[in-house]
């Protein structure tokens, strides 16, 4: 059994209808990871919830301004230089880095074979 190695876990937190140089900032996140080599990211939209000024944000009919989670998983080097460069693409929201241990699994799982061969009757 292999062990957990350590790494750090980025969090970014702001709202869906952020930008950054016209695209949603979320967008320019991910491709921004893609382009700096992050090893991967996942983007998360709440439902509800509210920030610093506890103002509620949720869908409402004419206005969307749903909360966005932003992680990123990798490792200390490389979320410390992804810091830097999110911190200045972010107007608003928080960073939040952690701690994480963390171990790839990768299971190899037979496909089910199809028997091609004409139904019965």
């Amino acid at each position: 059994m292999s062990a957990y190695q350590p790494a750090k876990l980025m969090r970014l937190h702001f709202s869906e209808h952020h930008r950054y140089k016209g695209k949603l900032l979320y967008e320019a996140i991910v491709e921004k990871c893609l382009e700096l080599k992050i090893a991967g990211t996942t983007v998360l939209r709440g439902f509800e919830g509210f920030g610093e000024k506890a103002q509620i944000h949720r869908s409402h009919l004419f206005t969307h301004e749903l909360p966005i989670i932003v992680t990123v998983v990798d490792s200390t080097e490389n979320i410390e230089r992804l810091a830097l460069v999110v911190e200045e693409m972010m107007d608003t929201g928080l960073i939040a880095i952690s701690d994480v241990q963390i171990k790839r699994v990768h299971k190899s799982r037979a496909l089910p074979s199809f028997d091609k061969s004409p139904a019965p009757g």
